[in-house]
């Protein structure tokens, strides 16, 4: 079993997204259910900024879908998107102000056998890509809007392991071909080996 770390605050979330972004790679989702912890290290995320970001939901404005997303920092953002999957994103930066951190891959650490079941047996692949992770954690439209930093939540980031920046690779986004530049090609793509 992974021992626990503190959690991550508020603070943490409320600071420009692209940092999050990057500060986010090491750290470990947690999720609790009543067999016990999930947790895995996060090494892959891609950040949306705003209503002038064309790959970003909050292009629409505010709607009922993304309206966490203009919410307090914090909180969990999870959509469904192309009629089947679930996506985990970490709301940042201030109140009123859209913008998000997309959870696109982890290293699975504890809880791999109920992971299994529910990814149904793909070990190989089993939490490399955004769909597959809420997969495996079980998570759906139901987490959405969850306060990741209220100590009584049994979804949130804690403290993983140490991730250097100079082992940091920014890439463009990904599945975002019908956004026109320069939102096609920015480096928002943030990726570690871990």
């Amino acid at each position: 079993m992974t021992e626990p770390s503190p959690r991550i605050r508020r603070s943490f979330f409320d600071r420009p997204t692209l940092e999050v972004a990057c500060d986010l790679l090491g750290k470990r989702l947690v999720k609790l259910e009543q067999a016990g912890r999930l947790s895995g290290i996060i090494n892959e995320v891609e950040a949306y900024i705003g209503a002038e970001d064309l790959a970003c939901h909050a292009r629409f404005g505010k709607t009922n879908r993304n309206r966490v997303m203009w919410g307090p920092p914090g909180f969990a953002y999870i959509y469904f998107t192309y009629g089947m999957h679930w996506l985990l994103n970490f709301v940042t930066e201030r109140d009123h102000f859209a913008a998000a951190v997309l959870l696109r891959s982890l290293v699975a650490e504890e809880g791999v056998e109920t992971m299994l079941q529910r990814r149904k047996g793909r070990h190989k692949n089993l939490t490399n890509g955004p769909a597959k992770v809420c997969q495996a954690f079980g998570l759906t439209g139901k987490d959405n809007a969850l306060d990741l930093c209220s100590p009584r939540s049994t979804l949130f980031v804690e403290n993983g392991i140490k991730v250097g920046p100079e082992t940091i690779k920014a890439t463009p986004r990904i599945g975002i071909d019908s956004v026109p530049e320069p939102w096609k090609s920015i480096p928002w793509r943030f990726t570690c080996q871990v």
